[in-house]
């Protein structure tokens, strides 16, 4: 799943920038590109992949979140770790984003600093970004830069919330009516983008996704235990028609604002098949890539910077081919920096 969603998320953030593409709703929603994306998709044309990933590929980040909370259950609930204080608990997870965070976010200011269009930041935005809490900040969208970097601060808050909150109290009831209030939160400010956006950009955004994550981990059925080890023809046919189902209710929910608010975890829902009906080589290559996952997402915004100006409107395809290439070649190479750097200890 990592590998799933890292692709969509590094094909997204360079896909939307081309001339002639649709983009997407992300933090606010807009009826137009809904129905652009729509329009396209029934007159489908040589550039339609590239428009399906710029509008959905963005869902990547959910994927992320609803792995994290489903893996800080089996860490910090299921493991044999002792309980840690609060203090104790976000050091340690601070500064295992920020080992991550820091060598992309160095390798870019540089690169920025000397190409065109620099992002010229105040000095409370870098203590914002180095202190990930930049999402909290007015007009986040422009304060973050690059811009996929915002996970770093929502994933910050999520983690905190889970241990003041969701690791002291566990029964179901109280993510249900998280996720009830956050999606009333952000229902409530449909004809305000500017504090919607605002509200995406932190927690109450993602934690529809975090909040499924912690729950399947905690109450997972033995049947879904079985699904892991078996591979029938009647549940492959399963997989498939679940597959199917979450990617008609995806375009479905986009269509309308209240609707669209639920589609993360129609995405969580459709990935989850999705891996399941992978072919075995397949499915090793998304292992790789979820192997090199944070490698790839704090180094994608750097070659995108490279490759997206010349290739903006002509030769999209051509473009894109090579970001991919570069991205996945300085990836590896970045993961093998982030290795070598001393991991925190809890």
């Amino acid at each position: 799943m990592r590998g799933v969603a890292i692709l969509a998320i590094m094909l997204h953030n360079y896909c939307h920038w081309l001339k002639g593409i649709v983009r997407e709703n992300e933090y606010t929603w807009q009826q137009f590109k809904f129905d652009e994306l729509w329009h396209l998709t029934l007159n489908p044309d040589e550039l339609l992949p590239m428009h399906l990933v710029s509008f959905f590929g963005h869902y990547g980040v959910p994927v992320f979140l609803f792995l994290s909370g489903y893996g800080l259950v089996k860490k910090y609930e299921q493991g044999k770790l002792p309980e840690i204080g609060l203090w104790r608990f976000i050091r340690y997870n601070y500064l295992k984003l920020f080992r991550i965070f820091i060598v992309g976010f160095v390798a870019f200011i540089m690169l920025d600093a000397i190409t065109l269009g620099i992002h010229r930041y105040t000095w409370i935005e870098v203590v914002g970004m180095l202190g990930m809490f930049a999402n909290l900040f007015e007009d986040p969208s422009h304060v973050v830069w690059p811009g996929p970097y915002w996970y770093f601060s929502i994933t910050l808050q999520l983690y905190i919330l889970y241990r003041l909150i969701f690791y002291r109290w566990r029964h179901w009831g109280v993510m249900l009516a998280a996720i009830v209030l956050c999606w009333i939160g952000q229902l409530s400010f449909e004809n305000d983008p500017v504090t919607l956006e605002r509200l995406r950009y932190n927690f109450i955004g993602g934690m529809l996704p975090f909040g499924m994550g912690l729950v399947l981990a905690r109450y997972e059925p033995r049947l879904v235990k079985d699904w892991t080890i078996t591979k029938s023809p009647s549940l492959i046919i399963a997989w498939a028609v679940n597959l199917i189902l979450a990617i008609a209710f995806c375009f479905m929910c986009s269509s309308s604002f209240g609707n669209w608010l639920w589609v993360p975890a129609l995405i969580v829902w459709g990935t989850i098949p999705l891996v399941k009906l992978m072919p075995e080589r397949v499915l090793s290559l998304f292992v790789w890539l979820g192997t090199i996952s944070a490698a790839i997402f704090v180094t994608h915004p750097l070659v995108r910077k490279v490759f997206v100006r010349p290739y903006i409107q002509d030769d999209l395809y051509a473009g894109l081919l090579l970001y991919i290439v570069a991205t996945l070649f300085l990836s590896w190479l970045v993961k093998k920096i982030i290795d070598q750097m001393p991991s925190p200890k809890l």
